[in-house]
């Protein structure tokens, strides 16, 4: 029986139907509610990222809130939100821009490779563009990689791909 090399793909991917249906939930949900009537609140989404708009600070964190808790429901993680700082928007207004982080970028990557090494030596770890891949002859040493990684915080959401 020749032996087989087990792996699986450390991901970082946001479910982009699942993003826009939250902030539509939370467009309509604001565009509803008598709090936000006449503050010109609002929220626009692109390829990048998303920008929030409102009157005043105040409205900018209610805003926030209601998007989070839309984004919770809808499971999108909310790491996978960089928010910047509030700044000056156009005609007296306020906004504040969100990145949204998809990839594992190369500092992160390392930061995965050391901590999967560091458990055990028999644990092979590849980095590829914007994936982890960890390779092992058993499957016992791979979940305890799982484990180990899921228990980590490295600051991205983190997603388990490709398990063979």
């Amino acid at each position: 029986m020749a032996s087989q090399t087990n792996s699986f793909d450390i991901v970082s991917k946001v479910n982009r139907p699942e993003l826009e249906n939250a902030l539509n939930q939370a467009r309509r949900e604001i565009d509803n509610r008598f709090d936000f009537k006449g503050t010109g609140s609002r929220i626009e989404s692109g390829e990048e990222g998303l920008t929030v708009f409102s009157s005043d600070e105040y409205h900018l964190k209610a805003m926030i809130e209601v998007m989070e808790t839309r984004l919770t429901r809808r499971k999108v993680p909310l790491k996978a939100l960089s928010w910047k700082a509030t700044a000056d928007g156009p005609k007296g207004t306020v906004k504040r821009e969100a990145a949204v982080l998809e990839g594992i970028d190369a500092d992160k990557a390392r930061e995965i490779t050391k901590l999967v090494k560091g458990l055990h030596k028999k644990m092979n770890v590849v980095v590829q563009k914007e994936q982890v891949r960890v390779s092992s002859k058993s499957k016992d040493l791979l979940q305890e990689a799982m484990k180990a990684v899921r228990e980590h915080d490295f600051g991205i959401p983190l997603q388990f791909t490709n398990y063979r």
